[in-house]
């Protein structure tokens, strides 16, 4: 029987994938190869930044009764749920990171002086104080519940004339020493650092947020700033995909507790650098997981601080864990304690002895006299830091980077793709379930001690909090940190900046008596008119469909875009009006000269709407339209600041 031979096909020479026949005309699989009308819409509607999911909100003007419905924006901040609001909120903490990191001033002014009228309203409530004192020492109950409320009122007025904060805390009444909420007197534990750990300065913190400023040979001047990564410790070798080569010998029981608690161990690092450096270091970053699913930081830091100074405060920081011990677990999910309605407390299922309460635990460790806590903390080796300058393509990078994955959940950042990661994912999520998160978890009545405030409702083994959920890797709380003192303003101040902005290029604000008062989305102000809110459902009659109001939304949205790019000078089309010599200027002392040839500062200043100050600041830290310096003046090419006015209106 003759065999057939087949040669040996070439590497590089396999043949071409033979294309797949079209389907016919008619059938299913043709008919599925046609895009959704619907994905279209939803497609175009994330293209112009309409919301996918708007809220229909009912608005009743109580002047009049006129009720119409108006659709919100979610503001969901992740991808998966609306794409459209999360990318505008990233752009928002974009602006936000942007305007702090490379500032030369600081951000907020100091407090106004008080006027005679909040000093008197203190001092009248320093009398009411001093009479409360006499009337409490002498038991007359009667003059103390009258001066109780006379201090209420006072403190309501002080509030109401425009003083921020509290006098002094509340005086404690008999309601309030009846409740069964009081934790008792605060525990201390010892502040002595751990013989383990290096040894820090101490320095008294500046109210400084400002780095330093360098000065070149040249003369010149200028402030750079940092960009800083912090990272835990290692549980174990692992590989490129994340994974560990001895999934026996990775400590994942480490890695979850290190994850539950890696908030706390950011707070002390801060702490310690500020102390450190002496003046109030101010941040602005993200957390999210590695490869491996632990949790890593990276900061925007403003100023300069020396690299052996951020290791050494690294190396330093720790934070220690004061609860009961947790090495035996004793109890599983599938057999918990059980919960006993006689004396309200949870008890081991066969011999119905009561677990330890958690005052007990920790009076245990009180008494201890050589107390260890049950888990520490620590960074580990790896910290990169580096210098940024403000203006350059680098500092806008790192940027990006920052909040490349703030609009992903924390699972989806790296996903399981095969199945060694999934195992991977797996250990660790089945350490989180049984890890405790707080003094109130559930999880502690796996460990045989009953946690603060327990009841009937716990369900051992099954915690609700964030950080058991298999998504979250144990990062439960917030992933976007922001100093306090980083900008001077919150996110909702930078939408309000944005919108501001946007009215004043569209004219909006025609006149001086509406620039000054509150106006909501749609451009009425909301001083002389109340309106009531309510969420409208969505089979309320008055409700259209959502694809008709994404309809009107895009609509909408594209008529704007087109307005706000046909936008010329400053002013809206229909208020630019030229002069009988045709030469651009427009009506009225302040307004702009449009030349043939180069533009000012002010022209610029007109052109954009914006103050000449704000021009001077983006030209330090790099942003905005380009310039060249002739002499001692700023020139600008028309043309130029029109192209960099259309990339961030279409931005």
């Amino acid at each position: 029987m003759a065999s057939t031979l087949t040669a040996a096909t070439l590497p590089g020479l396999e043949p071409a994938p033979t294309p797949a026949d079209p389907p016919r005309p008619g059938s299913r699989a043709a008919r599925m190869a046609l895009p959704r009308s619907v994905d279209v819409l939803k497609e175009i509607a994330a293209e112009y930044g309409v919301c996918v999911r708007p809220l229909a909100m009912r608005r009743t003007d109580l002047a009049t009764g006129l009720t119409e419905v108006i659709d919100l924006p979610c503001g969901a901040t992740r991808e998966d749920k609306c794409p459209p609001c999360a990318k505008k909120n990233r752009r928002l903490r974009q602006a936000q990171i942007r305007e702090g990191w490379h500032r030369d001033d600081e951000p907020l002014p100091a407090p106004d002086p008080a006027t005679d009228a909040q000093k008197s309203l203190i001092l009248f409530r320093a009398h009411l104080e001093f009479a409360r004192d006499e009337a409490d020492r002498a038991a007359q109950w009667d003059q103390l519940a009258d001066l109780d409320d006379a201090i209420r009122e006072v403190e309501e007025a002080i509030a109401a004339e425009g003083l921020r904060g509290r006098v002094g805390p509340p005086h404690a009444t008999a309601d309030d020493d009846q409740g069964d909420d009081d934790p008792g007197p605060r525990r201390k534990r010892s502040t002595k650092r751990r013989q383990d750990a290096p040894e820090l300065p101490r320095r008294k913190v500046e109210r400084r947020t400002v780095g330093k400023t360098y000065t070149a040979a040249d003369g010149s001047t200028f402030r750079p700033s940092m960009w800083l990564t912090l990272t835990l410790d290692s549980y174990g070798p692992v590989r490129p995909d994340g994974t560990p080569v001895n999934p026996d010998r990775y400590d994942y029981r480490r890695a979850a507790w290190d994850a539950v608690h890696f908030p706390r161990l950011l707070d002390r690092f801060w702490q310690n650098l500020r102390r450190c450096e002496g003046w109030n270091v101010q941040y602005a970053g993200c957390v999210e997981p590695q490869r491996r699913l632990a949790p890593h930081a990276h900061f925007a830091i403003r100023g300069t601080i020396p690299r052996d100074t951020l290791r050494t405060v690294a190396a330093a920081t720790y934070h220690q864990v004061w609860w009961p011990a947790v090495d035996v677990q004793r109890y599983t999910a599938d057999r918990p304690p059980v919960w006993d309605e006689g004396i309200s407390a949870w008890v081991d299922p066969d011999t119905r002895q009561p677990l330890t309460t958690w005052t007990e635990a920790l009076d245990a460790i009180d008494d201890d006299p050589d107390p260890e806590p049950v888990h520490v903390v620590r960074f580990g080796t790896q910290v990169d830091a580096r210098g940024v300058m403000p203006g350059t393509t680098d500092a806008e990078r790192t940027i990006r980077y920052v909040t490349k994955y703030i609009t992903k959940h924390t699972g989806d950042v790296h996903k399981a793709a095969t199945d060694r990661q999934r195992k991977h994912l797996d250990r660790l999520w089945h350490q989180l379930r049984v890890t405790p998160c707080t003094d109130r978890c559930a999880n502690w009545l796996l460990y045989g001690v009953q946690p603060r405030k327990a009841n009937a409702k716990l369900k051992p083994g099954r915690c609700k909090g964030k950080v058991h959920q298999r998504d979250t890797l144990g990062i439960g709380g917030r992933r976007v940190l922001i100093s306090r003192d980083w900008s001077g303003k919150t996110l909702s101040d930078h939408k309000h900046d944005v919108r501001a902005w946007v009215r004043a290029l569209l004219g909006v604000t025609t006149d001086s008596t509406t620039a000054g008062t509150l106006a909501d989305d749609q451009g009425a102000t909301t001083e002389p008119v109340r309106h009531a809110w309510e969420l409208a459902r969505p089979d309320d009659p008055d409700v259209g469909p959502l694809a008709h109001r994404l309809m009107r939304s895009i609509s909408e949205r594209a008529r704007w875009r087109t307005e706000l790019l046909a936008q010329g000078p400053g002013r809206p089309r229909d208020a630019r009006r030229r002069d009988d010599n045709g030469d651009g200027r427009q009506d009225g002392g302040g307004a702009m000269t449009t030349h043939q040839g180069l533009w000012t500062i002010g022209d610029v200043a007109d052109y954009l709407r914006v103050p000449q100050e704000t021009l001077y600041r983006w030209r330090k830290v790099k942003y905005g339209p380009p310039a060249a310096r002739i002499g001692r003046h700023l020139r600008y090419e028309p043309e130029a600041v029109r192209a960099w006015f259309r990339e961030q209106a279409a931005a």
